[in-house]
């Protein structure tokens, strides 16, 4: 009879589990050379069992060691043992990094979601499983605890089970429980979880963090990861309300945001109140949180992971990191060239997921550069050897420090400029020239070499309109030069010839390109945009230009028809008056036609002093600053 097929609800399942319980050397001398060999993820990694497994190198040769992500010390990883044991990782951690490169050990890119399928369909055989669980309960039922991902699959397919047991070890609830039928050996071993404090992510961080952070709404539900980004955008959600988590792993900010009551799952479309997540890493103050709570459930990989299920989750973000992104919009994030680095993990699951869900967003956020600033990770292409875990098909949001790329249905030209301006200040002229060079840009674009700047974050605001509806002012941006043309052709030619004074059928490249490629300093440029689900819609701009001389700019706006009577040039005519004056500038300068009242009704009643001449009906406005 099978393990799977013992009752669970024996009744002398206390006698059995007696006849289980062996020393860590007699349960590890079972594992025979040649034998491939599984050990448990993360915090769960059953330390003592790992340590007497190397105690037996001189015996064992050719044991293929596989796992997850892995975190301590890896003794079998060590390069004189290669001839005993030989890694083979679905994520390389640090412990294993040189290995690897060395190609003393092997790594197999694979979605987080497809691996445990691997296990049951046989075409990776395990021999062993070294795992790390809760004592039993009443009912014989141990734990997997902080580490549930692959692990149960591995615990279910491979040929022998060994499992540390450990009282430490936190009784997580969900799909995280094995009987002691499915366990071949239990060994008792009392020491404390390995454990991992949240980094403290720097300035730059954060401000990826806050932008990340700003796309995530009220009521969706969030897949972060671990490291710097995740951790600074965990900071910036403490404002947010009713959010859900779906993740395939969490760490220790979880426990503030579940208090506070930011994250109750109360919208979720699925495990509704329940945190969903497959492993943790963290702090005992987390483990010992996680103990009995009832508002986490923690399930397989083959269940958090899975496209499908995550799809079905309305309003589902993702959040996932990367170490390069070229102009085209290929992801890599395992390997720094031909260097393999990390891992495919999730982000590929959770990406697809993601922008399938309802309302979902798909998220690539990554410092805008590495090495200490001499090198961008926006790059016109891959470095040589560097893999594509996200294709330019599939990737929707990109994030740095400087700003939000959204590129999904976005052309090539599109997508490079989009990506150019929030590349690094110190990278974006060499990356617009290799842009133009590749073809991947107009050959006209090198206008705007040495005007590639972004707009400085203090001009952003929100005002309300006089119906309520709330719009935001923001400095106009490099890649709203294809939405600035579209605002142009949904002007009707009345507007078209109250703006420019006169029948203009179409818009220039050039003109759209003084219009958007500004230096923010003589020139400011103001766009007022309402969200939508790719990203913001654009209806309406207003610009000021200064002429040093007389210190006096000259100010022109437009807004789209179907938002015109309901305040908004009102509103762009006070926000780039308080500008002007934050910028030393002593007033304002228009022209406007006899006829168009609606600008000199704003005009007149700005409450500055207001001169004017008329000439050949055309109104000629001074505006002075008090």
């Amino acid at each position: 009879m099978s393990r799977q097929d013992q009752s669970r609800e024996d009744p002398h399942w206390k006698e059995k589990y007696a006849d289980l319980l062996c020393s860590v050397r007699q349960a590890v001398s079972r594992i025979r050379p040649g034998n491939r060999v599984f050990i448990g993820t993360g915090g769960a990694q059953p330390q003592a069992l790992v340590k007497a497994l190397v105690a037996r190198s001189g015996e064992l040769a050719d044991v293929t060691v596989l796992h997850l992500l892995t975190i301590g010390d890896a003794p079998y990883a060590h390069k004189e043992l290669v001839q005993h044991f030989r890694v083979n990782s679905f994520f390389i951690a640090e412990n294993v990094r040189d290995v690897i490169q060395e190609a003393l050990g092997d790594y197999t890119p694979i979605f987080l979601s497809d691996i445990p399928r691997l296990f049951s369909s046989g075409r990776m055989p395990l021999d062993a499983a070294l795992i790390q669980v809760s004592p039993p309960d009443e009912r014989g039922l141990v734990s997997l605890g902080i580490s549930v991902d692959i692990v149960k699959s591995a615990a279910e397919n491979a040929g022998l089970v060994i499992a540390q047991v450990n009282p430490r070890m936190p009784r997580t609830l969900g799909d995280s429980f094995l009987h002691v039928h499915d366990l071949d050996f239990l060994v008792p071993v009392d020491e404390p979880l390995l454990e991992v404090l949240p980094p403290r992510p720097g300035k730059e961080i954060r401000r990826i963090g806050e932008y990340v952070a700003a796309l995530v709404d009220d009521g969706c539900t969030v897949e972060l990861g671990i490291g710097r980004v995740p951790q600074a955008v965990l900071e910036y959600l403490a404002g947010k309300k009713d959010l859900g988590i779906h993740t395939e792993m969490f760490t220790d900010a979880i426990i503030d945001l579940v208090e506070s009551g930011v994250v109750n799952g109360s919208h979720k479309s699925l495990d509704r109140g329940k945190v969903v997540a497959s492993f943790c890493l963290g702090s005992k103050r987390l483990y010992d949180y996680l103990h009995d709570n009832p508002q986490f459930a923690f399930h397989p990989t083959e269940y958090v992971n899975d496209p499908f299920v995550i799809s079905r989750q309305h309003r589902q973000v993702a959040i996932n990191v990367a170490l390069e992104v070229d102009l085209t919009g290929q992801v890599c994030a395992d390997s720094i060239g031909t260097r393999f680095f990390s891992g495919i993990g999730g982000q590929v699951d959770f990406n697809r997921g993601a922008a399938r869900s309802r309302g979902g967003k798909a998220i690539i956020a990554m410092p805008s550069t590495a090495g200490d600033g001499s090198v961008s990770r926006i790059v016109s292409h891959l470095s040589p050897g560097a893999g594509v875990v996200t294709t330019r098909g599939d990737v929707h949001y990109v994030v740095t420090e400087y700003g939000v790329a959204y590129l999904h249905g976005k052309s090539v030209q599109e997508r490079a400029m989009a990506l150019i301006s929030i590349a690094h200040p110190d990278f974006r002229e060499r990356l617009l020239r290799e842009a133009i060079q590749f073809r991947y840009l107009r050959p006209e674009m090198s206008d705007v070499e040495g005007r590639l700047a972004t707009g400085p974050e203090s001009l952003r605001t929100t005002v309300t309109l006089s119906d309520g509806t709330q719009v935001t002012l923001r400095a106009v941006h490099p890649t709203d030069q294809e939405r600035m043309r579209d605002l142009f052709y949904q002007l009707s030619q009345q507007s078209i010839y109250l703006r420019f004074m006169t029948q203009m059928k179409r818009i220039t490249q050039q003109q759209l390109q003084n219009w958007v490629f500004l230096d923010h300093r003589k020139e400011v440029g103001i766009v007022a945009t309402v969200p939508e689900s790719h990203g913001d819609d654009l209806i309406g701009m207003g610009a000021y230009y200064l002429d040093p001389r007389t210190n006096r700019a000259e100010i022109a706006f437009m807004v789209r028809d179907d938002w015109q009577s309901r305040g908004l040039g009102q509103q762009l005519f006070r926000h780039l008056t308080t500008i002007a004056r934050r910028n030393g500038i002593g007033g304002l300068l228009a022209e406007t036609l006899q006829q168009n009242r609606p600008m000199q009704a704003i005009i007149n009643n700005s409450n500055l002093k207001v001169s004017s001449t008329l000439e050949d009906g055309v109104y000629c406005y001074e505006m002075l600053f008090e």
